[in-house]
């Protein structure tokens, strides 16, 4: 079964790859009705040719985990927020240099590439500065002075390549201060007049005035139109340390690419403006008003260049595409779902708080679970479940109904719970006792962690409740641990400013719950939920269902509280 999984993942990815991501995903603190559901939607969607992607909101809990491991499926990929990052929208490949790329082979490749802009990196793409044609164009227009200084550190090899020349003669010792003569004249004694000392100097093929600039001192010469140098001038260059380059132009086109001859590490802007690729795309569009750049370069949590963007890669730069499953209020789903484009809705929940700017496709049913709509979403389209997923429903159907014990169970969950047991060759019993086993270990388990495992919060009429529902093998043996569960419910409900927090206990095989509350307004539990006589935490037999029996119950107390 896990083969055929792998499988169709790999084919799925290679045909779906250059088309926009669809991300489907259940609610905050996920469960395994939750997961489940987004994992056989996205498979249903992938088999329609639609690129879609299980998400989960939050850590699963272990029955999640431990129906995942035993059918074979990875845990879906964790979605933070419903706004695009940087990593997830189209941007200018990370065109580079390294520091010692000269000038002039700089202009080069951006011409080559089109760019305006080039990203300055050491070996391992790290990001150490930029480049742009308005740097090159200041080397080219500006004032010599700055060209003097950097030519002054300028390898004669960086001259050479630039100037398409080739090296006669190199000398360790050279010195030049950065400044350019050209010579044109070849009468001796007017050379005298002029200060060549520790120059670059161009001069034409006239060996006697190559002899005489070296002798009064040139720093470096770059003889045009000569094919031979004389041993003379040879022997001179190699006593006074003076380089020799014979140039692959004339003067004039020689004297001009000379000053493109440094290494861009001289002029590239070091203090930049660059974004990381986590960052989300509508944080850099407000960061991007602050400056006047037209491109900045985006790095990952190394410092690797990894590409450029500019506003118009912003503006350009589509929403999420999300479908919800299991949850349709925004209140329980990815943060900023509101930013995101919800294509489909597919749950069995109330509808609440749920609005879109555009039509979208809204399935809910009055079933128990997610997964039973899932499946029956296949059987509509004569579509095969494969056995592993098949397995994975079944055991979100029987988590979600509690073993069909939830009055939210319906004939249709009971009788979809056998289609997927036949198809996985699943006894229902067995595997629910095997299930259940998973799901009411809690040994282990804090009651802080116990709190934040199942949770779901709700606003009514402003009062903000939260349910969170345990399964225990037994509801009733809790309240020996009574005072410590109030008050972990207790700071939990400071903490994340809860008004009634709620942890109900509930346990399958006794037919019902243990309800414990927290907060500023935790006696309104106690009036949903009475206590029988004087005993405290009563049990409450057959209170099972989050969403037809606890949910309701408080919110008919809170509203006879605060519905005005």
């Amino acid at each position: 079964m896990t083969v055929i999984k792998r499988c169709i993942y790999k084919g799925e990815e290679k045909t779906m790859k250059k088309k926009d991501p669809v991300y489907i995903t259940g609610h905050r603190h996920p469960d395994s009705d939750s997961i489940a559901s987004s994992i056989a939607y996205a498979f249903f969607k992938r088999s329609m040719g639609v690129h879609a992607v299980p998400c989960r909101l939050g850590a699963l809990n272990d029955e999640t985990r431990y129906l995942l491991s035993r059918f074979g499926f990875p845990e879906p990929v964790l979605l933070q927020d419903a706004r695009m990052k940087l990593s997830e929208i189209a941007m200018d490949a990370p065109v580079s240099i390294t520091p010692d790329t000269t000038i002039y082979e700089t202009l080069q490749i951006m011409q080559k590439d089109n760019h305006a802009y080039c990203g300055v990196v050491d070996e391992e793409q790290h990001l150490l500065g930029m480049v742009t044609k308005s740097d090159l164009a200041v080397v080219g227009l500006d004032d010599t002075a700055m060209s003097i200084d950097i030519l002054a550190h300028t390898p004669a090899e960086n001259i050479r390549k630039t100037i398409n020349g080739t090296m006669v003669y190199d000398d360790e010792q050279a010195y030049i201060n950065g400044k350019v003569s050209i010579i044109a004249m070849t009468e001796l004694e007017r050379l005298k007049n002029y200060d060549v000392k520790d120059r670059i100097v161009i001069v034409g093929a006239n060996a006697k005035a190559q002899l005489k600039l070296i002798q009064l001192g040139a720093g470096m010469l770059i003889i045009v139109w000569d094919e031979q140098i004389h041993e003379p001038v040879l022997q001179a260059a190699r006593e006074h340390h003076c380089p020799i380059i014979r140039s692959g132009h004339g003067s004039m086109n020689t004297s001009r690419y000379l000053y493109f001859a440094p290494s861009v590490e001289k002029i590239m802007k070091k203090k930049l403006v660059a974004f990381r690729s986590n960052e989300l795309t509508e944080d850099v569009g407000n960061k991007m008003l602050r400056s006047r750049y037209r491109v900045y370069p985006v790095i990952d949590q190394e410092d690797r260049l990894v590409g450029y963007i500019s506003r118009y890669h912003i503006m350009d730069s589509k929403k999420r595409k999300l479908i919800l499953v299991d949850h349709n209020e925004f209140s329980q789903s990815v943060n900023a779902v509101d930013k995101g484009k919800v294509l489909e809705v597919i749950d069995h929940h109330r509808i609440n708080d749920f609005s879109t700017s555009q039509p979208v496709s809204f399935r809910n049913e009055i079933v128990g679970s997610t997964a039973t709509i899932i499946a029956t979403i296949f059987r509509e389209n004569q579509m095969l479940i494969p056995a592993n997923l098949a397995g994975l429903l079944l055991g979100a159907v029987l988590s979600d109904t509690m073993n069909f014990h939830s009055p939210t169970t319906t004939e249709r969950d009971k009788s979809t719970a056998n289609i997927l047991a036949a198809i996985a060759d699943l006894d229902i019993e067995e595997f629910a006792e095997e299930l259940f086993t998973i799901t009411s270990n809690q040994e282990k388990v804090s009651f802080a962690d116990m709190i934040n495992q199942d949770l779901k919060i709700y606003d009514i009429h402003t009062c903000k409740l939260s349910i969170s529902q345990v399964i225990v093998p037994s509801a009733s043996e809790t309240r020996s641990d009574a005072r410590e569960i109030t008050a972990a419910l207790d700071r939990f409900s400071q903490k994340k400013q809860i008004d009634l927090a709620v942890l109900v206990f509930t346990s399958i095989l006794e037919n019902g719950s243990v309800v414990y509350a927290g907060g500023d307004r935790s006696s309104w539990a106690a009036e949903a939920f009475p206590d029988s006589g004087k005993e405290e935490h009563t049990f409450q037999e057959n209170l099972l269902s989050r969403k037809q029996q606890i949910l309701p119950a408080l919110a008919s107390v809170i509203g006879d509280y605060m519905g005005g």
